[in-house]
């Protein structure tokens, strides 16, 4: 299993788990909280097939990766990706977030530059920035995270459960796009992660992003579900065509948070025809 060395917890590397798989023109597959990069395969056969080489990795703290106490902040995201492309020396890379990698994928942007990379996509986004606040009505309440925090520390399987029920608007969907099945594996992945990790990733979504966005120079991709229980569409991708210069939106009509999951027949093919397109 390939991995590559990111950083040290007293005697313990912390090392990044990824999958190189096929060839031609790189694209990088950052996964969503509380998922592993195995969380993209619907995406990943598709890619494969129309000849891109597919990067997927999982987030420290998921996955495969270690599970450090510390740096579970966007900073320290970035710095992991970062490390991953000049390992191994990508080039002309297309950067794909969903959700939570929405946010390496910015501050990625913002602080490393587009040297290495020609496009961008943002899957049911993060940014802008999801706290209200005086100069930021869009965003959420406060409240609504310390009440996520306070489950997670109560009873965090009993908390993945119900996240994963709004993950995948189980109420409307259940049997026709997401199967019990799908949610179990999720469930399943989600419990194996760190609880630190589980935790300390609710106030990273609290980033303001505003001020990163502005810096993002290469074309960008924007899908999101209009039925997002997760990142409310009014608060995250509705406003980022308006940010981000040379973007556009798409909306996937009835789409939950787990687009890439649920609507992959619809997805697939417009975040295929954005990478064929030129610059």
């Amino acid at each position: 299993m390939p991995y590559i060395t990111v950083g040290k917890e007293n005697s313990a590397n912390i090392d990044i788990y990824y999958e190189d798989l096929g060839s031609g023109k790189p694209v990088v597959l950052i996964h969503g909280f509380p998922l592993s990069g195995h969380s993209w395969e619907k995406q990943v056969a598709d890619l494969l097939a129309a000849g891109y080489r597919v990067i997927t990795y999982d987030r420290r703290g998921f996955g495969d990766s270690s599970q450090p106490s510390i740096g579970y902040d966007y900073d320290t995201f970035a710095a992991d990706l970062n490390k991953l492309i000049i390992q191994l020396d990508l080039r002309d890379v297309a950067l794909v977030g969903f959700s939570m990698g929405t946010g390496e994928v910015t501050r990625y942007l913002s602080k490393y530059g587009s040297e290495r990379v020609s496009k961008a996509v943002l899957l049911a986004p993060v940014p802008p920035f999801l706290l209200k606040t005086d100069d930021n009505p869009e965003g959420v309440d406060q409240s609504v995270f310390d009440q996520i925090k306070a489950a997670i520390v109560a009873d965090r399987p009993s908390y993945l459960s119900t996240f994963f029920s709004d993950f995948y608007n189980v109420d409307v969907l259940g049997g026709e796009r997401i199967t019990e099945d799908a949610i179990r594996l999720s469930w399943q992945v989600a419990a194996a992660a760190s609880a630190k990790a589980t935790l300390d990733c609710v106030p990273s979504w609290l980033t303001d992003f505003r001020a990163d966005l502005p810096r993002i120079d290469v074309s960008t991709l924007i899908v999101q579900g209009d039925a997002d229980r997760i990142l409310p569409f009014s608060s995250t991708g509705a406003r980022l065509p308006k940010l981000i210069k040379n973007s556009r939106l798409e909306v996937i009509p009835n789409g939950p948070h787990a687009i890439n999951w649920t609507h992959a027949d619809q997805l697939n093919p417009i975040l295929l025809d954005f990478l064929r397109q030129e610059n």
